[in-house]
């Protein structure tokens, strides 16, 4: 289970530490696409995969599954740790997150998230402003 948030610098070449915590998990191989919220997801190869195969189950005929396959899978990268802990992030994914250099990377239950730190600031700030009434309003979804 990936859970907590991280402070890290991209580097110069697009490269960023994962935390130890978060690589043993993740493995050797992994997956780095697009995120919902202007944030790169990253994915182990087995929940990559069950995401993929979710996604054959949709009707490649309706445009909203055309395009979201099409962000979600067309500039997914297949990542691996170096020696020193760090990941390579392409030049498109970094750009498409808007990261520049402060990055955090936060553990989301089943996958890892990483941000702009100020981005991600913000996006916390507003989550956490409206939990009481996001809590009432997912109740059903919870138990």
């Amino acid at each position: 289970m990936f859970i907590g948030e991280y402070q890290h610098n991209l580097d110069a070449k697009g490269r960023i530490i994962i935390p130890a915590r978060l690589r043993d998990e993740l493995g050797d191989k992994m997956y780095v696409t697009l995120g919902l919220d202007n944030n790169l997801l990253i994915y182990t190869a087995k929940q990559f995969e069950q995401q993929a195969q979710e996604m054959l189950k949709l009707p490649s005929t309706n445009k909203f599954v055309r395009q979201y396959v099409a962000t979600f899978a067309g500039r997914a990268q297949e990542a691996e740790i170096d020696n020193q802990g760090r990941i390579l992030i392409n030049s498109k994914l970094i750009e498409s997150a808007g990261l520049v250099k402060k990055c955090v990377i936060v553990g989301k239950i089943d996958h890892v998230e990483l941000w702009d730190a100020d981005r991600w600031d913000q996006y916390y700030n507003d989550a956490a402003d409206s939990i009481e009434e996001t809590a009432e309003k997912l109740t059903e979804y919870l138990r």
